[in-house]
This record gives C-alpha cells, structure tokens and sequence, in this order.
C-alpha cells in the first residue's frame, strides 16, 4: 500500500443517522454512468489490463482442494497468453491484484505465490453468514493471518444493521481489525441483505470509524450481489469519510462481476466519483472468478481480431 492506513476513530453516529439515500436517484445516476463515457479499441484494451491488476482471482467453493488453489496462483502470475502480453506491447506480464481464498487454503497460496509479490487474501469470520460466536470468528481471522494472510475480508452481523445497534457494530469491526494485524481489513457488508441503500450508507460509514481499510459490497453468496446503485452509495460514503478525515480508504465490488463490460463500468465509477487514485489495486479491487477468462477473450480478440472459444480461457 501506498498511503497511510485507516486508523479508525470512535463511533459517530451523527455523521450517518440522517442520512437518507435515494434510491431513484442514486440508480438514475448508476444508469448513466456507462453511457456518458465510449471506451474503445486500444482504450479498452488498457482498462481492462488495469482490470486485472485490480483483480482479487477467488475460489470459495465447498469443492476447494489444495490443486484447485494452486492452479489459481498459477493464473494469478500468469492471467494472459504469451501472445496475448506481445501483441498488447507490454514488457511486462501483468498479476491480478490478490487470490482470494478459505484460510484453509492460505498456506497453499502463500506457497503457490512466493517471491511473486500478489498478496493472498482470506475470508474470515464465519464467511459468509457471519452467524458465529465472535470469539470463534476472531480466531478464525488469527488462524488465516497466522498462515500469512496479507488480508482479511470479514463479513458483519447483518442483525446489528437491522436494528441499527451501530454501537454492536462498530465493537464487532473494531475487535476484528485488531484481529487483524497487519493483515489489511476489507469489511465485508453484504449489501443484497441490508435492505435499503441508507443501511448501506450507515453500515460503510461504521465500518470505517472501526478501521476497515476497504468496504466490499458482497460475499457473492447473496440473493443480490454488486449492483452500480449499491457501488455509488458505498464510493459516495467513503468518498465522505475522506473529506472529513484525510484518510483514503480502499473499495471492493464483489459477487455478479461476470465480462469484461461489468470490469470496464465499475472502473468507470471510480474514475468518475474518486479519480484516478481509485483505479490502482491499492484503493480498488474486484471480487471475481469467471470474469477474467472474459476479460482475457476480449484481449485476444483486441490483439488477433478474433474471439477465441471460452474454454481456451480456462480460470485455472
């Protein structure tokens, strides 16, 4: 990282309490987003090699095994073709933000990435329900940052949102930061589930306070995952947080993120509401799996004017 990170600060409700979002307009705004800006040619092109490097490649499937995850490492150093770097006219062959794992799996991705520099994150805390005694979901953190986890995506107990306990909320973040280390924390918020787009501006904001060093919209487990309208109510409350501290804090679409389409928007809406700082892997990541073999198809086509069968684009 770059900049300093988030040191947290005591809960204060009265910068979020009354806060109302509209949701007609915010979706209004969400809607124009990938209409007001063409994005062609050798310009789409680079936006989607800044995809990758702001990629966190994932697997959390019940069917993980240690080879799965070592073949997504192995992606994750290598995500184009040979050809592909060369026709592009890059010196050099990009990597994906982080892999994204179990903590079971973090030992086998440290491994897989060593001397590589990609950080392997890990989801913690009774992913994704959350629905677990803290003390277990603390140490589950403890076990993941033990096996060298760089980062630590937590989810939070959605009740405390529900009956807007900020004060629950705030100590249940601020206990898994410090849990954490030197782990970065990404707060995970589950946004499909919070209902209304003022529980998802209060819930950024309390997560903030408590030391998140990214909020991240979705376990990708949720009935409704990343949308645009959620994306700019969290981008809007991190961009507030900013203002009035100084600090930079860190923003993860995740779960839905399918083409190369959806990488080139959400890229769109950092540009548009935070500049140009949010388009390094540093401040912006994207949860996916599927979407980088999209990605990689529509490169290719860039480079031989081609599409090549999807299976020629294997995740792993």
């Amino acid at each position: 990282m770059t900049h300093a990170r988030n040191p947290g600060l005591p809960l204060t409700t009265d910068w979020f309490d009354r806060v109302q979002v509209n949701r007609p307009a915010a979706e209004r705004r969400a809607a124009t987003l990938t209409t007001r800006r063409s994005v062609k040619k050798e310009h789409q092109a680079a936006w989607l090699v800044n995809a990758i490097r702001c990629t966190d490649l994932t697997t959390l499937a019940g069917d993980d095994t240690e080879d799965r995850v070592a073949r997504l490492c192995a992606k994750a150093r290598r995500p184009l073709a040979d050809h592909i770097v060369a026709g592009l006219g890059l010196q050099d062959m990009p990597t994906t933000g982080a892999v994204c794992v179990y903590p079971t799996m973090v030992g086998v991705a440290k491994r897989a990435l060593s001397n590589t520099g990609i950080p392997v994150a890990s989801v913690a805390t009774g992913f994704p329900a959350g629905l677990m005694p803290l003390d277990l979901r603390l140490a589950e953190i403890r076990y993941a940052v033990d096996h060298g986890a760089d980062e630590i995506d937590i989810v939070i107990t959605r009740a405390h949102v529900f009956a807007q306990d900020w004060v629950a909320l705030y100590d249940e973040i601020a206990a898994m930061r410090e849990a954490s280390g030197a782990a970065h924390m990404k707060a995970i918020l589950a946004t499909g589930d919070l209902v209304t787009l003022s529980n998802v501006y209060a819930a950024s904001m309390v997560a903030m306070q408590a030391g998140a060093d990214f909020i991240k919209t979705s376990t990708g487990k949720e009935g409704v995952n990343a949308t645009l309208p959620v994306s700019l109510t969290m981008v809007r409350a991190l961009r507030d947080y900013g203002e009035r501290t100084g600090v930079k804090i860190g923003f993860k679409p995740a779960g839905g993120l399918k083409t190369a389409k959806d990488a080139i928007a959400w890229q769109i809406l950092m540009k548009e509401e935070m500049g140009r700082d949010w388009l390094e892997p540093d401040l912006f990541r994207i949860g996916a799996s599927s979407m980088l073999g999209d990605v990689e198809r529509q490169l290719e086509h860039h480079v031989t004017g081609r599409y090549a069968a999807a299976h020629r684009h294997a995740i792993a």
